[in-house]
């Protein structure tokens, strides 16, 4: 299991690129994305995907959910649980 430094550093990388498309958009750990109009709630299935490629977790479909998943804070937290 990676440490949460990193995964921290991987999934912001991820959101900003692949998410929000501007990878110099300067994301802020508590900041709402979902809430806030940064992404979709479509694109939490995304995230379930990459969170599993890439640390080995599986998140269940009802875990990917705006109130779980809306800051960068929370997906962390929801990572490092396994």
């Amino acid at each position: 299991m990676p440490n949460e430094t990193d995964v921290r550093e991987k999934l912001r990388a991820f959101v900003t690129t692949e998410l929000i498309r501007n990878p110099k958009y300067v994301l802020k750990d508590d900041e709402p994305l979902i809430t806030g109009g940064l992404i979709d709630s479509f694109s939490l299935a995304y995230f379930g995907v990459f969170v599993e490629e890439t640390f080995g977790v599986y998140i269940p479909d009802t875990d990917l959910t705006v109130e779980n998943l809306d800051t960068l804070d929370q997906m962390v937290r929801r990572v490092m649980q396994g």
